[in-house]
Parts: structure tokens; sequence; C-alpha cells
């Protein structure tokens, strides 16, 4: 039975020191088919553990629908044949920039400002999600033969809070459920950071992207014997829609790392690879000193400036790493697998078909309520996607200012039909007054919980009300389009679609909605990659064996179109938007097929030419400018 332990000084194995290098790679952000490839890169690397967060709302979106908690026990088997250990940080927070920071709509929308306390209620949806998770880590820990040596209690809590007796019942249920291996805390190297996250008798470590030397420094005070570890070093970050994408110098945080393990400690490498945040599960975050400032929601890729690119690929940075660790190897580091090959290109995708946003809400839309103010996206029941909500301006009356208060987050406003505005938490009342009697409509899109700080939990749509002047307009109709929605085999097939040129012929209807066409990829050899031709058809279905010999990846352009989402075979790549800073979408090579692929666009605000690209992908070294992150 082998024994991993902390030790006064060090981490042990059977009693010898170890030392972990450990690299972050969330398996609900790498396609499965992929995880292999990326966990043989962190192997080349250097590194000789991978550390991975669980989110609770994508296993469990609505109260009692656990999906495949057994994704995060293959994830552990596949890290075991790649020769690495690994740690787990189950939450029931995870932060991550990922939607709520893991917690689900469901929990925050009914225990708001009381969850991550001891809230008895709120303990109690814990303790019966951590059963039914935890399993998948016991039977894996490293005393049973398996690759799990660390498990984490909640995250990053003393960025959020100060309650102690939350702290140590959640590590309480941990040893309950069965586990064994050391479990840990992880904060910033701040005093009231660690003395809110910290647990007596637990190992608290510390995040930081610098300065190892005095973040360690202030990690003694608090803890003066124990293994040194840095749980979050971030050599690289993510970016925000609409604003410039951030980059590290690589050579810069080579340093950073090599500081690091000349301090004697062991480091997890957030991010060894990032991947993407697929099905529009990215987060959000607030700007300013009590994050209750602007709204700044995540972009699809999880890139985050990582050694490994989105696409499976080796950096600069890699190369650079590499170098650092492997002069703390045991011995020569595993040769890097094959480079992933990206889609022969460019293919130009033919959206043949098209059905309005209204007809899209009567085939796959939840039911429709009516109530005297607007409900929110958690009282709807809806996590992502968006709601529409119909009001009535009574009449006769004058024009007057109209506009939504408390408005999370966009909404593509019609009156009588025809677009009267795009109103924002910023911009929330139409340019132009509205008379009476009139039919508003909203359709309102969630762009992202906030996943970090005070703000957490915060609900979706529009939370305060419909204003004509400063009338509140009540008998508001709600009905939400779940994304979900979308993932029910042969749901979008009771769409009812038509030839696209309907859409130009729509008016203002025409400018949004769910556009459908179709691809080939053909002339398969060997695996030495695919050429591929598009097809105009907008025929639905696909045949062929999921995957294309010898194609990693591909990479998905919208020239032209402003906001939405993207399916690639049923399989939702996530949200795209003209603001930028991220103009290509990655698809997975394994959810591509021989022969005929299907393409859905959902989109919400403004259509371009009904067509869209594919390519190889991204290059290796993004070449945009950006901001240079410390």
């Amino acid at each position: 039975m082998t024994d991993f332990t902390v030790g006064d000084d060090c981490f042990r194995l059977d009693g010898k020191p170890v030392r972990l290098l450990s690299g972050a790679l969330h398996y609900f952000r790498v396609h499965e088919a992929q995880w292999e490839h990326r966990l043989a890169m962190l192997a080349a690397m250097g590194l000789n553990c991978v550390e991975t967060y669980v989110p609770w709302n994508l296993h469990e979106p609505r109260e009692g629908e656990v999906r495949d908690v057994g994704a995060l026990g293959r994830f552990l088997d596949a890290a075991g044949r790649a020769g690495l250990w690994a740690i787990v940080r189950p939450g029931p927070y995870i932060c991550a920039e990922w939607e709520n920071g893991g917690l689900p709509v469901w929990v925050t929308g009914r225990f708001g400002r009381r969850v991550r306390t001891r809230d008895a209620e709120y303990r109690a949806v814990v303790e019966r999600w951590f059963r039914e998770l935890l399993p998948q880590v016991v039977q894996r820990q490293v005393s049973r033969g398996g690759p799990v040596i660390l498990v984490q209690a909640e995250n990053e809590y003393g960025s959020y809070g100060s309650d102690a007796v939350y702290l140590e019942w959640l590590a309480g249920l941990l040893r309950q459920c069965g586990v064994t291996v050391p479990l840990f805390t992880s904060d910033g190297p701040e005093d009231h950071m660690l003395t809110g996250g910290s647990v007596p008798g637990l190992l608290a470590t510390a995040n930081f992207g610098s300065g190892a030397r005095e973040g360690f420094e202030v990690l003694r005070r608090h803890q003066p014997r124990g293994p040194l570890m840095c749980m979050e070093f971030w050599c690289g970050w993510f970016d925000h829609w609409g604003a410039a994408p951030v980059l590290r110098d690589p050579e810069q945080a080579a340093g950073a790392l090599r500081e690091i393990l000349e301090c004697g400690a062991s480091v997890n490498i957030y991010m060894a690879h990032g991947g993407t945040n697929f099905g529009g599960w990215a987060g959000a975050n607030r700007s300013g000193p009590h994050q209750d400032e602007s709204f700044q929601p995540t972009v699809t890729s999880y890139d985050y400036d990582a050694p490994v690119d989105e696409y499976g690929r080796a950096t600069e940075k890699f190369r650079l790493f590499r170098e650092v660790l492997e002069a703390y190897a045991e011995g020569p580091l595993p040769a890097l697998p094959p480079e992933p090959v990206g889609l022969a290109g460019p293919v130009r995708v033919e959206l043949a078909e098209w059905a309005g946003l209204g007809d899209v809400l009567e085939a796959l839309g939840d039911p429709e309520t009516e109530s005297g103010v607007p409900p929110t996206f958690e009282e709807l029941g809806v996590d992502r996607g968006l709601v529409r909500y119909r009001v009535a301006v009574p009449g006769p009356r004058q024009a007057y200012p109209l506009g939504a208060s408390g408005l999370r987050d966009r909404a593509v406003v019609s009156v009588d039909g025809v677009r009267a505005g795009v109103l924002t938490e910023e911009s929330g009342t139409l340019p132009e007054p509205v008379a009476g009697p009139a039919e508003v409509e909203l359709w309102v899109e969630s762009l992202g919980r906030v996943n970090y700080g005070p703000r957490l939990g915060e609900p979706k749509g529009v939370t305060g009300g419909v204003l004509h002047e400063r009338q509140y307009l009540h008998g508001v109709r709600a009905r939400g389009l779940r994304l979900g929605a979308f993932d029910a085999a042969g749901a979008v097939a009771a769409v009812p679609f038509g030839p696209v040129e309907a859409a130009a012929g729509a008016g203002d209807a025409g400018r949004t909605g769910l556009f459908r066409g179709t691809f080939t990829i053909e002339g398969i050899e060997g695996t030495t990659g695919a050429s591929a031709a598009s097809s105009a058809s907008g025929a639905s279905g696909a045949s062929g064996a999921p995957g294309v010999p010898g194609v990693d990846h591909a990479g998905l352009e919208l020239p032209g179109w402003t906001r939405g989402f993207v399916w690639v075979n049923g399989f939702c790549l996530g949200r795209y938007w003209s603001v930028g800073p991220q103009r290509t979408l990655y698809v997975p090579g394994p959810v591509l097929r021989e022969g005929v692929n299907e393409v859905w666009v959902l989109e919400l605000e403004d259509a371009g030419e009904p067509q869209v690209e594919l390519g190889p992908g991204a290059p290796v070294e993004a070449d945009a400018p950006g901001v240079v992150q410390p």
C-alpha cells in the first residue's frame, strides 16, 4: 500500500521526500478523446502530477439530475496511465472562470448569500452532492493503487469569507466520505486571506504569479512547518469579451517558475493546458476594488496563454518551462507526442436553412409564465441561454423613455415588432421614447455568471423591472430558451427550418434565429490529415463514424456575425461575439465526421452573410497586441 503524507518540511511518498511538479488541466475543458494526448504533453514538459477542479453545475444542472460524474473517474484513470499523480479540487465552489464558480443556479438561486457558509440547508445539498461525487475520488486514492494524492477543501475561501465553522465542517465531510489522502486549502499570500481560508490541521498553500520568496514568507508566518507549495502559479491569464488579450512573457514566466523551485517548493502550474469553455460555461467577473463595478464576461477560449495552447501544441513557454523542470527530473523527460494536426482548409460552409428566433423558442423553449414582475433566470430555471420577456405599454399615452432596471446582461428590444435597440447594464434605456399602447419584447441573454468575489450568485435577467418613464410595467410574460435544450438527441429536428432566403425577407425578425448548413470531409488517406469540400445543402443528418483520422482539431470563424452560439454535429463550441478579442472557435477533432457534418448557428443580435469558415485553427503564438500580465 502506497502512503502519501505531509511531512514537516516536504511531501513524502512511503517515507521518501518527493516534490510535486503539477500542472492544471481541467477534464471538462478538453474533449475526452484528447485527454491522453494533453496528459502526455504535461509529462513531456517535466511534470509528475495533474490537477483538476470539479464543476458541480456541469454535473447537476438541475436538482436531482446528476450527469456523468464518472467523467472525473475516467480522467483520473487516464492520468494514472500517463504516469501522473493527481490533485482533485472538488469545490463545491471552484471559481475557475467558470459559470457561477461551479455552483448550480438552483443552489445560488435558493440560498443566495447563505452559500459558502454554515447554513444548514446549504450544507445539506453540498453533503448530498459530495456523497454522489466523492466515490470517484476515494476509489482512486494512492493508498488504493490510484493516482490521487491530495484533495482540496473548498477553494480560495479567504478571498470570500471567514466562516471557520463551515470550512471545518467541509473538511470533516471529506473525511466522512472516505478521503484519506492529505487535505489542503489554497489562498492568496495575504494575511486576511490566509486567516479566512485556512483550516487547523490542513496544509495551507499559496496562489500567485510572481514574487515566490515574498509569498512563501507570508505563508510561513501562518504555517511554520510543512511543505511549501504554490497551488496556482499563474503562468498566464484569461481574457474578457471586448478587452485586449492578456499575455505573459515566456522568459519572465519561466524565471518566476524557477524562483518557486529554488525555494524548495512544490508547484502547480495554472494552467498547464487551459482548453475551452464549451457549451456557454464561461463565467464573468466584476472589476473594481469590491468587484461591484463593470461587468466583464469571459471569452470562450480558456487558452490562458498556457505552455500547451488551446490546440494542444507546445509554445515557447512550454519549451522554456521544460528546460526549467528538466533540472528537477529524476531521469530523462519523455519525448513530446506528435503535434496535433488541424483540418486542411479553408472550408466555407453555406448555411442554407433558417428558423426565426420565435419559432426556435416555440420548438425548444420552456413553458411561458405570466407574473406581475419579470421573473429572473433563476426563478425560471434557466442556467445558460436567454429569456424572452413580453409586456404591454398601456395607452393611449404620450411617448416616454422605456428601459429595464437591474438588467443582466444584454437585451435586444423590439416595440410592436420593430427593432428598437440593444440594452445593457450600463445603458438600460432605449434611444427613442415609446408611446402607448404598444407591445414590447425583450430577448435577454446571460453572458456568464460571476465566478469570483462578493457578487457571486447574482441573478440574471430583468432583476428590477421594465420601466415606462418612472412607472413599472406589470403583467410580464416570460419564456426561457436554455442552451441545454439543444443537447437532446433529435431536439433541433422539431425546429421548422425554411430556406435561408426567408430570413432576408423577414425584416428585423430575420436578423436573428437558428441557421443550419452542412459540409463534407472526404478523401482521408491514412492519418496524414483531411481534405474537405463544403456543401450548400441544408439537409439534416450526418454519416460516418465520429472523428476523422489524423485530424485533431479545426478552427471556426464567423466573419460578419455579431453574437450567439455555434454547434458542430450537435456539440456546442460556445459563444462567439464580434467585440473580440476571440475570433476563432476551437473545434475538437473528435466531433467531426468523415462524410457529412452539420453546423448550427444561433444568432441573437444581427446575422452576417449565411456562411461560416473552417480551417486548421489559430497560430501557435498570438500575433494580436495584448496586455502584459505581470
